[in-house]
């Protein structure tokens, strides 16, 4: 149990005080590029909102999140960042003509067609 116990300190310790990659800030920069040019919508609390809006909301969720050093990874940034509210935990909605999808699989979907290239 002791062993169990250091093991998740240290783990804490080190996820407390991670950088986000290069690569990481490259990816997450596509993706706010890829839906602030996409003409889709977003979806926050029951509010729609044009992409640009949508953009400068995340980025000041992702630039708080980066100041505590919750995020080190894309995916760190789509569950923490681009999924829900903060405040409702509801679900991020984004809206693609008549297509309506939660945004957390949006943005997986997009980060995994950037990826392949």
């Amino acid at each position: 149990m002791k062993k169990l116990l250091a093991a998740l300190a240290l783990f804490a310790a080190f996820s407390a005080n991670a950088e986000i990659s290069p690569n990481a800030k490259q990816e997450i920069a596509h993706l706010f590029t890829h839906l602030k040019t996409s003409g889709c919508e977003f979806n926050r609390n029951g509010t729609w909102y044009n992409a640009e809006k949508a953009v400068a909301h995340l980025n000041q969720k992702y630039e708080y999140l980066l100041g505590k050093k919750l995020i080190s990874t894309t995916e760190d940034f789509i569950v923490r960042a681009a999924s829900e509210s903060s405040m409702s935990h509801q679900a991020y909605l984004v809206k693609c003509g008549d297509k309506e999808t939660k945004s957390a699989v949006w943005f997986k979907e997009a980060l995994t067609i950037f990826r392949s290239k």
